[in-house]
């Protein structure tokens, strides 16, 4: 489980500038009214982080109460891949998350137009209910995170999961917000986005060559339990 939060933590690292892309500009405008805003953009932020870990537990939830042989294993297939698929998408060498962004948009515009009615914010309260808005918006990042949160199948795990993808968002989100340009700069280097994106792709590839390991142990371990009796039962008649 170690190895899933740390994944999750790199993961939302890995994303900073694709956070700042999209949430950045709503980051920064919280902290127009100066310091008496902290406290608004800290609600913000615990609100957008509190969508994904609920958000995180549903799905884990939801995909732990189906009991059908072989769900499991392709759930597993699944997080592997959706690894590889972020690795690349934030290495910038395939875009291929894209087009779960295209699907999300739909779902998303209701919960945009509520969104606007907050505006502008006045009370901290506020700025939380605009943070849990944000963790629905049309972010391939966001849902192939929670996709593979949904994998290990058990809502605490999932939740911790999207916990750890939340906090890792923190460092970039947080330097926007508070105006640090240095610590923008850093999350934003290619040489860390790509030691990032390799180290998931590698974690990716082991997940599938594990999942097909397992698989192929297990279908070995039904021969050897069912041959002799299926060889006695033949020599019987």
């Amino acid at each position: 489980m170690i190895a899933e939060l740390g994944s999750a933590f790199a993961l939302g690292l890995a994303g900073a500038g694709h956070c700042l892309g999209m949430c950045g500009g709503i980051a920064a405008a919280l902290q127009l009214g100066g310091v008496k805003s902290t406290g608004m953009t800290l609600a913000y932020h615990g609100g957008r982080i509190a969508s994904y870990t609920a958000l995180g537990a549903a799905l884990g939830f939801a995909a732990g109460s189906i009991d059908i042989a072989g769900w499991t294993l392709a759930l597993r297939y699944l997080a592997g891949m959706l690894l590889i698929a972020m690795g690349l998408y934030i290495a910038d060498w395939w875009r291929v998350l894209t087009w779960l962004e295209r699907g999300g948009a739909v779902l998303w515009r209701p919960v945009q137009r509520w969104s606007q009615s907050l505006l502008p914010l006045r009370h901290w309260y506020q700025g939380a209910a605009l943070g849990l808005c944000w963790g629905l918006m049309p972010c391939g990042l966001i849902y192939s995170s929670l996709a593979w949160a949904a994998t290990a199948q058990d809502a605490g795990q999932s939740a911790l999961m999207m916990l750890f993808f939340g906090l890792g968002t923190l460092p970039a989100m947080l330097a926007t917000s508070f105006g640090a340009g240095a610590v923008q700069t850093a999350l934003r280097r290619k040489g860390l986005k790509l030691a990032l994106a390799l180290l998931l792709i590698a974690s990716g590839c082991w997940t599938v060559y594990l999942t097909a390991a397992h698989a192929g142990h297990g279908a070995h371990a039904m021969q050897q339990e069912t041959g002799p009796d299926a060889m006695d039962h033949s020599h019987h008649h």
